[in-house]
């Protein structure tokens, strides 16, 4: 039994409402903590929401979901087909992880790489071109229909779609736990996909076509996050400008404190100096 939906009055970025015994009870957008319509919710609440509301619809990431920055290489395959963990150029060496993408700094060719850290959690976003005004559920069942057909993947690992015009996020997600030998691999499948939606794809029976309720979806900006089972391994290259510059006040403050500690320690030993010469003064006149 699911209890009956409502609106809350006093709160407009309430989602997932529920009446219970009378009372409306909601999730404050942003934080999903649960809030009475009853009352009015806290001011740290509803700037949250608000700031959450500013993020053009776009969920917060994983906190080590990262984006292929280096495209298209010669990949060395393993004899079934998977990545090897080592890939190399002409001049360097470097970590992928099972969607082949590199999870590590570059390095010589004596880079070691120990393992191949498998991609368990992908995040799809893109936008609509028409910028049209879709039914969530009819998205939601159009791109469940597309993944389940057209790339053959399982729905058991279809975790997540979302519509909030215009903007389309996908996640999918597999454990190496959970995938069979017979299943697709959700990195294969978003490669399908992200050349599907560039107009370059790898069927041959023609390029993607998509229709929500017999209107047409054109796909723009596909950007793909990958979440390993184990953190990428970038240097401070790749951390963002915020936290360097956190890195940079740090170091400044200490190296401002060693200096005014010698600044200081040098000042006392001048007065240091300056007392035992005065006391030596003092000796002579009293014994001429």
């Amino acid at each position: 039994f699911h209890p009956p939906g409502c609106q809350c009055r006093t709160n407009k970025r309430a989602v997932d409402c529920v009446l219970q015994g009378g009372e409306c009870k909601c999730l404050s957008f942003g934080s999903n903590v649960s809030v009475s319509c009853n009352t009015l919710t806290s001011k740290c609440l509803l700037m949250k929401a608000e700031m959450a509301g500013k993020k053009n619809g776009r969920r917060d990431k994983p906190e080590h979901a990262f984006v292929d920055k280096d495209g298209i290489y010669d990949p060395d395959c393993e004899e079934h087909g998977l990545f090897k963990a080592r890939q190399c150029d002409n001049s360097s060496c470097w970590c992928v992880n099972t969607a082949g993408v590199r999870r590590t700094e570059k390095g010589d060719k004596d880079f070691k790489c120990t393992e191949l850290v498998r991609t368990h959690w992908i995040i799809i976003e893109m936008e609509d071109w028409n910028r049209g005004d879709f039914d969530s559920a009819s998205v939601d069942r159009t791109f469940r229909d597309l993944l389940k057909t057209r790339y053959m993947l399982d729905e058991k690992y279809i975790d997540f779609i979302e519509y909030k015009k215009p903007l389309i996020i996908i996640e999918l997600k597999q454990n190496a736990s959970q995938k069979s030998a017979t299943d697709v691999d959700i990195a294969d499948v978003a490669y399908y996909f992200e050349k599907d939606v560039k107009g370059d794809t790898l069927f041959r029976d023609g390029s993607l076509s998509l229709e929500v309720d017999a209107k047409p979806l054109r796909l723009l900006k596909t950007l793909i996050y990958y979440v390993d089972e184990k953190q990428p391994e970038f240097s401070m290259k790749n951390l963002t400008n915020g936290v360097i510059a956190v890195i940079v006040v740090v170091v400044l403050a200490i190296v401002a404190g060693i200096i005014v500690l010698i600044v200081t320690n040098r000042r006392r030993g001048k007065y240091k100096k300056h007392e035992v010469k005065e006391m030596n003064e003092m000796h002579r006149e009293l014994n001429p």
